[in-house]
């Protein structure tokens, strides 16, 4: 262990002179902040209820006031078990209220929680295997002579892969491959560090069925993962497209000027290049089949979630076809489990093996679970105290009064500093669309474009924002400079807001 991550360990790294630097909290400590935050405005927010349809949504103008439902210490008991109802929370068929032990629906978020641990042993046995760590390898070393479709295919594959399925941590493994290749091309660092942090980026960005934010932002706003698919896929097609023109401009320039870099060239680069020329092992028959084993689990997904007949007849309450599958978080984690199994022993893992990488999967992931209980928790401290209505009320005159297309924009801006400020996609998912989602009502927009919106808005975040480890973990080792990669990204980020945007105002028109 280095003195900087010794420092790390002892409460955070130190300034020069001895004095600790700020690290900003994390997702678990802003979330409980939150927690004990919105339980004291309990006290200061009037309670009160909407009057709701067959299908729970609130109706507009039938907001009442009601009395505060219990005293302090019944309060303060929501406040003590608010993680606990955020994962198992039953909402009483009576009362309204969630507790562990009530009768009536789970409110808790125990499905998408599962759902988490799922995905996570899945992936976790899929790199396991090493099949497409070799295979981004492979295209790599194959298009090495082709920087231009180099870079377009790197950034492609990671697109694809932050679409379906989240691809984002997973991307600071890749450095050691992607670094020394584009410098033997003739590029440099920042062209390496585009191609990682905005390909795998844009793809979260535009999610298409990405379980950790579309798929938690659409649980918590009450619609099918597929609800808005259609929008996204074209999204996700033009703004990768738009993307990757962008990093091939900066890259084409410097390759022609050198001088003209951002990040200049270190000492040894040279050297870093000759290893490039290395060529990786080839793809074994087993690979292939893992690939190919991957690529259908998240094909079935994409099937199995979407709303077929709404989606080819234009209907939103169309009768399902016979074949539609219409899965949940509950149907998706067993797909997961499963799958991971099957790929584990398709990959000859052994039984010992292939136990603990499950397990170690599930482990890894526990954090952005949690996040996703402590936000629910926030919810259910809301809920019980009936405060969510009158927040609603709060906001229902300015939003009936405003075009569906501003809503759409405006949910996008909002949702800007509460990214910054919880950079866990799913932990912010959790906390906002309870709000939000029942406002697109009130504006007359879909609420598949609320969480168009907010996606959009969590991902341009996180492809700048120094409380990701994405970013702040990539340009370390790329060795780029933080300051230097803003001064790259932000005319990209810029015009990345206009697209999305004009989409989200598409999107609420159609």
């Amino acid at each position: 262990m280095d003195a900087e991550a010794e420092d790390a360990t002892a409460g955070g790294p130190k300034a020069p002179g001895g004095r600790r630097r700020f690290v900003f909290p994390s997702a678990l400590t802003v979330l409980a902040a939150v927690t004990i935050a919105v339980w004291i405005l309990t006290f200061v927010i009037p309670a009160g209820t909407y009057k709701r349809n067959a299908d729970g949504r609130p109706l507009q103008g039938t907001y009442h006031r009601e009395a505060a439902p219990g005293g302090f210490l019944h309060r303060l008991g929501d406040l003590f078990l608010a993680p606990v109802n955020g994962l198992y929370g039953i909402r009483d068929t009576v009362t309204g209220e969630v507790a562990p032990d009530a009768t009536g629906a789970l409110y808790g978020s125990a499905g998408v929680f599962l759902f988490v641990l799922a995905i996570g042993a899945f992936i976790t046995v899929v790199f396991a295997t090493g099949a497409l760590d070799r295979g981004i390898e492979r295209l790599a070393h194959r298009l090495r002579d082709r920087g231009a479709l180099l870079i377009a295919g790197v950034m492609t594959v990671f697109s694809l892969l932050g679409t379906v399925e989240g691809f984002a941590e997973e991307t600071l493994g890749f450095y050691g491959l992607i670094v020394p290749l584009m410098l033997a091309l003739g590029y440099d660092r920042m062209v390496a560090t585009g191609t990682i942090i905005l390909g795998a980026g844009v793809g979260v960005l535009a999610s298409t069925v990405n379980p950790f934010s579309t798929g938690v932002a659409s649980s918590a706003a009450d619609i099918s993962l597929g609800d808005g698919i259609g929008l996204r896929f074209v999204m996700w097609v033009v703004l990768t497209a738009v993307t990757i023109g962008y990093v091939l401009r900066y890259a084409h320039r410097v390759r022609a000027t050198p001088g003209r870099s951002l990040t200049g060239f270190l000492p040894g680069d040279r050297e870093l290049a000759a290893e490039a020329a290395a060529e990786p092992p080839e793809l074994t028959r087993l690979h292939r089949a893992v690939l190919v084993a991957v690529t259908l689990v998240f094909a079935f997904m994409v099937f199995s979630v979407i709303p077929w007949a709404s989606a080819l007849t234009g209907e939103a309450d169309a009768t399902p076809y016979a074949w539609e599958l219409g899965w949940s978080f509950a149907q998706l984690a067993a797909l997961f489990l499963v799958a991971a199994v099957l790929i584990g022993l398709l990959a000859r893992l052994g039984e010992q093996r292939l136990s603990a990488t499950i397990v170690q999967g599930a482990a890894d992931f526990i954090a952005p679970a949690l996040v996703i209980v402590l936000a629910r928790g926030v919810t259910v401290v809301m809920t019980n105290a009936k405060i969510i209505d009158t927040v609603l009320h709060t906001v229902e005159s300015t939003v009936s009064g405003t075009p569906p297309v501003v809503f759409a924009i405006l949910v996008y801006v909002v949702n800007l500093p509460l990214a910054f400020l919880i950079p866990s996609t799913s932990g912010h998912a959790t906390l906002a669309m309870p709000l939000l989602a029942p406002l697109a009502g009130f504006a007359d927009v879909p609420r598949s474009v609320v969480v168009t919106a907010w996606q959009s808005a969590s991902g341009v975040m996180n492809l700048w924002v120094p409380t990701t480890a994405v970013v702040m973990g990539g340009v370390a080792l790329a060795k780029v400079g933080y300051d230097k990669y803003l001064r790259f990204v932000w005319p990209l980020l810029v015009l990345l807001t206009v697209l999305i945007c004009g989409f989200v105002a598409l999107g609420a028109l159609m």
